[in-house]
């Protein structure tokens, strides 16, 4: 990317957002999110923003996932070996609810009429049983012509033991099929289990053309401006390569985040390995991930209940955000989400239309939010019509507005607060040695709260927490990975890492990237386990004996015991090819302010506890090095409002990071 000028642009659910870095000056800028076409609203902001042509543009989207969890995806076929036609329905059997006795599981991608078998059989050394049924396939993409489908993913048993039967029958079906997308399982996920190889390479076939047709509205819209897009892995590739493969973008907006996060807390910390919960709260959903000093990546998720095995950074989401909306079953209990008023009708108080209440008329209803400088004051909330959509709950409750109010943002508190302990306590981690970063546009306003409730003693808010997911896309290197099953295949790893090695290094070079840094990682796993823990190898050159220590070592941290006399049996070999990404200085103030910073405002705010109090409400652009807040105080700022609660100090640090630390928790 250019040094000069570069762009990062996270599509989410309510407002899409834009970091802007210029001549090493960085803009916030938020425009509302257009859900039926995502590029209308990127390409509205560029033209606000006045980007140059040479700026180059990182971008993390969410039209995969929407695709994915609204059904919205390409009509999808799946052509299998014969006899394995009904992986997808039967599945694991995973009971996630385990006394539920009326659970449902989605239905699968592909319904049964578009399931399609042929005859060939590939054993599990990779020997031939069965060759291809060239003509069976023939006839399959004939009838798959009068069906009107959009995409084909084709798995066979074993193919990535020997991929060959794919790829023919690939050839084939695109032979017949000109105007379909065609994708092989032994190119999106070489590795066995046969239902989760299935899934992950039908979903990628499910988003394949819906991703295509948004990536080529993109890249019209940002013409003639260079583009990479954001991956779950958090890094970025270009948009050829995004369009192949889209099950990689599943969740390339909230990676973002906890890029930005983790990279700028390494400067605003001085620690180059901070213990962080980070926590994404958007219009939406809110994300949350745990960064043990590192970014958590993972090569098992799951998305609308279906299992993607590719690699991730490993995050945690519940469907409780800003526009998540409050509602009273017929037992007469409140519940907030998952539904969400998104950005069209958006909140009551957004005056689009939405009468429901929401987290973010809550917020207004208590004080919390300030009508007045929303977005800068560019946008005036409307205060009554929140109020109207509140009393519509509180009515059936029997409740006050304002106790109404409470009970919605305790509610929403209450499914972040359990998010945050899976993904640190129910892992073993003290969520009491962690700092808790808050960002997006809403999770400054809950994070006092959520942290008192976890015992943790510091909160950290960079300068720009409502776009931290479109600042962190500047950070993010340039990654592609790619795995392969070495299961019983001991003398073959090093012939198959040179074959992953040399895919990743040919994918980079496409990209531009001559000599990116390779690391490579294996599975392992005690031999009659069924899961496996990953582990950094140096191969070819490092030993089994080695790689299998480290393997203990991991096991160890991670459920608390070792069998280092046990034999360790590798499973699948990693190959990660990364080219650095763009650094971005933050400006420092080397001398303290003068003088005691100085509230612009007085306004009633309701606590926690139900108290009013007068509180002070600041500028964040006023607020310079050295300045300290003490809550309960509101701190207001273009991309997001800032809830100092009471007992809560705020501190100013030279990059004019907030740091705020509580007197009743222990900060070591």
């Amino acid at each position: 990317m250019t040094d000069r000028e570069r762009l990062g642009i996270d599509v989410g659910g309510t407002f899409t957002d834009f970091v802007h870095l210029k001549n090493g000056v960085l803009f916030a800028h938020k425009v509302p999110t257009t859900p039926d076409d995502q590029s209308a609203a990127i390409g509205s902001g560029i033209r606000q923003l006045r980007a140059a042509e040479q700026a180059a543009i990182a971008h993390g989207t969410t039209t995969a996932t929407n695709a994915l969890l609204e059904r919205r995806g390409a009509r999808c076929a799946l052509v299998t070996t014969k006899g394995f036609r009904d992986v997808l329905a039967i599945g694991r059997q995973n009971r996630p609810h385990l006394y539920d006795l009326s659970q449902h599981r989605p239905a699968p991608l592909v319904p049964d009429a578009l399931r399609f078998e042929v005859d060939e059989r590939i054993a599990a050394d990779g020997s031939i049983v069965r060759p291809l049924d060239e003509d069976e396939v023939a006839s399959v993409a004939a009838a798959l012509r009068g069906l009107e489908v959009e995409s084909v993913a084709v798995v066979f048993l074993f193919s990535f033991r020997h991929p060959e039967h794919e790829r023919r029958a690939a050839e084939i079906l695109a032979a017949h099929l000109p105007h379909v997308d065609v994708c092989v399982s032994s190119e999106v996920l070489p590795e066995y289990r046969e239902f989760e190889r299935t899934a992950t390479t039908v979903v990628n076939a499910y988003v394949q053309p819906v991703i295509g047709r948004y990536v080529e509205r993109l890249t019209d819209v940002v013409a003639p401006r260079s583009i990479r897009i954001m991956q779950s892995n958090g890094g970025t590739i270009g948009p050829v390569q995004a369009a192949v493969q889209p099950a990689r973008l599943m969740l390339s907006g909230p990676a973002g985040g906890v890029v930005g996060a983790f990279n700028l807390c390494r400067t605003t910390l001085g620690d180059p390995a901070p213990r962080l919960l980070t926590l994404d709260m958007g219009g939406t959903s809110t994300d949350v991930a745990l960064c043990p000093g590192r970014i958590p990546r993972t090569s098992e998720s799951e998305i609308a209940g279906l299992p993607l095995r590719l690699p991730s950074i490993d995050i945690h989401t519940v469907g409780a955000g800003g526009g998540s909306i409050a509602r009273v079953d017929d037992a007469g209990a409140l519940h907030v989400g998952p539904t969400s008023a998104g950005a069209v009708p958006g909140p009551a108080c957004y005056g689009r239309g939405g009468t429901e209440p929401t987290v973010t008329d809550a917020n207004l209803v208590v004080g919390r939010l300030l009508f007045d400088r929303f977005l800068g004051g560019d946008v005036e909330l409307d205060v009554d019509a929140a109020r109207a959509a509140v009393d519509s709950r509180a009515r059936g409750l029997g409740l006050s507005c304002t106790e109404t109010a409470l009970g919605i943002i305790r509610i929403a508190n209450a499914a972040m607060e359990r998010a945050l302990r899976r993904v640190s306590i129910e892992r073993g981690h003290d969520p009491k040695q962690y700092t808790l970063v808050p960002f997006g546009g809403a999770g400054p306003l809950h994070a006092c709260e959520l942290a008192d409730a976890l015992g943790i003693g510091r909160i950290v808010l960079p300068t720009h927490p409502g776009v931290l997911s479109a600042l962190g896309l500047l950070m993010a290197d340039v990654v592609y990975d790619a795995s392969i099953s070495i299961l019983n295949r001991g003398d073959e790893t090093a012939a198959l890492y040179r074959r992953q090695r040399e895919h990743v290094l040919e994918v980079m070079a496409r990209e531009g990237f001559e000599a990116p840094a390779v690391e490579t990682f294996v599975d392992m796993r005690y031999r009659g386990q069924s899961y496996e823990l990953t582990v950094p190898v140096d191969l070819p050159n490092e030993s089994p004996d080695a790689a299998a220590a480290r393997f203990h070592e991991a096991h160890r941290r991670r459920y608390g015991h070792a069998r280092p006399d046990a034999a360790v049996e590798p499973v699948t070999v990693r190959v990660r090819a990364t080219a650095a990404g763009a650094e971005v200085a933050l400006p420092r103030e080397e001398e303290a302010a003068a003088s005691d910073a100085a509230p612009f405002d007085r306004r009633t705010l309701v606590q926690s506890d139900g108290h009013e109090v007068a509180a002070p409400i600041y500028e964040r652009d006023a607020l310079r090095y050295g300045h300290t807040v003490d809550g309960p105080a509101v701190i207001a700022q273009y991309d997001a409002t800032i809830y100092v609660a009471g007992g809560w100090r705020a501190s100013v640090d030279p990059w004019r990071t907030l740091h705020l630390t509580t007197a009743h928790l222990n900060t070591a």
